[in-house]
Parts: structure tokens; C-alpha cells; sequence
């Protein structure tokens, strides 16, 4: 057996990091974070548990980036399902409507979400992230927003994240239709723009599935 080469070994370690983000996902939504241990992620994705400490400094680092992971994803296939569009108020209302979305389908991981960015290591800047404020900067661009990208970007990220910290508030949660009314007004969306969370069309197969967003299936490479 010949050694795997520089780029196979590459490979390996990006899929290896790929499963660990799926299973922190997928074990949080479940369990919530406190229930969910480092071990128990290693073991979701069939990874020697020091490998979590090589790709991440611990477990919130490693949630976040997960979550992360989920909302850019969420987002690119809202932005880019069919019938595609270059409109930029239909992609805006789309990005909406998918953070919102997730808040409704996945309340437990986006409220450990909201609460690990409020803890000490505060709100961190991975790829994951970096790719999600690409995806939001470029949508709020094309929206038309009065005050560019710089300002713009940040306020949409704002509101979007206290939108979804009102949604999923224990005890005194705000509708989501109401939050996604109060942001629709606030960007001069109309309401038929989008897809609603929760609406008629919004039941698509394999919604609930969430590997579709991590690219963890194996190569023949990988038994090289």
C-alpha cells in the first residue's frame, strides 16, 4: 500500500472537519449545548476526539462555526433556488425569510446560538462567518439599501439577529410573522416577496435533513 499523498491527506482532514460540524449541528438541535459533550461529537462523526481540539479551541468555537455553516447555507440555497433571480428585493426578502426560517425550524441550536455570542470569547470570525457576511453584504447591495454595504451590512445583520433573539425569547416569544412584517417594512419589501416561514410552500422534502449542507461523503481516495 503506497502512502496517500499531500492532497489526499488534504482531503481527509476537510472531510474530517466537515463531519464534526455536521454532528455539532445535528447533536445540539437534539440535545441542546450543555447536553452535548465534545465526546459525544467525535462520536457522532466517527473522529478520534483529539482531532476536536486540532480543528477547533472548544466546543462553543466549534458550535458556532457550525451554526454558522448552517445560516450561509440556508441562506445560498434560498438565494439561489429556482426560479432564480437577480432582483434585488426578491433576494433580500429571501434572506429574510431564510434566517428567519431557521429560527422557526431550528429553535434549540439558534438559541444556543444567540446565547454563545453573548458569552466571554464573544462573536468570532471563521470562514463560516466570513462566507455568511459575504452572502448578506452582496444581498444587501443589490436590495438597493440607501446606505451601501458598509452601513447596510451591519444593520442587517442586526436586525436579523434581534429578530431572531425576539422569536425564540422563552416565555414572551414574538410571531415570526410579525418580526418578518416589521423587517419588510423597514426594508420597503412587499409582503408576496419571498417565502414566508412556515407558509404553504414552505414544506420541501428533506427540509429537516441537514447533511446536505456538509460535504462529508466519501472518496475512493480515502481507502487508498
Amino acid at each position: 500500500m503506497s502512502p496517500r499523498s499531500a492532497s489526499v491527506n488534504e482531503e481527509l482532514r476537510r472531510r474530517s472537519r466537515e463531519r464534526l460540524l455536521q454532528a455539532a449541528v445535528e447533536l445540539v438541535d437534539e440535545r441542546g449545548f450543555e447536553a452535548t459533550t465534545l465526546g459525544d461529537i467525535a462520536d457522532r462523526a466517527g473522529s478520534a476526539r483529539g482531532l476536536v481540539s486540532y480543528y477547533f479551541p472548544g466546543k462553543r468555537r466549534l458550535v458556532q462555526s457550525a451554526v454558522h455553516r448552517l445560516m450561509h447555507r440556508t441562506l445560498e440555497e434560498a438565494l439561489e433556488r429556482e426560479p432564480r433571480t437577480e432582483d434585488g428585493r426578491e433576494r433580500l426578502a429571501r434572506a429574510i425569510d431564510a434566517i428567519l426560517g431557521l429560527a422557526r425550524e431550528h429553535p434549540v441550536l439558534m438559541r444556543q446560538h444567540m446565547a454563545g455570542l453573548l458569552h466571554d470569547e464573544g462573536f468570532v470570525q471563521c470562514p463560516e462567518q466570513q462566507r455568511l457576511s459575504e452572502l448578506l453584504g452582496d444581498t444587501i447591495a443589490r436590495g438597493g439599501a440607501a446606505a451601501g454595504v458598509t452601513a447596510g451590512y451591519p444593520m442587517l445583520r442586526a436586525l436579523l439577529m434581534g429578530a431572531v433573539y425576539a422569536a425564540l425569547v422563552p416565555g414572551v416569544p414574538m410571531p415570526i410573522p410579525v418580526l418578518r412584517a416589521e423587517l419588510f417594512e423597514r426594508y420597503g419589501l412587499d409582503g408576496e416577496l419571498g417565502r414566508p416561514p412556515g407558509g404553504a410552500t414552505d414544506a420541501e422534502p428533506g427540509r429537516g435533513d441537514l447533511s446536505r449542507f456538509f460535504a462529508t461523503e466519501q472518496q475512493p481516495d480515502e481507502d487508498a
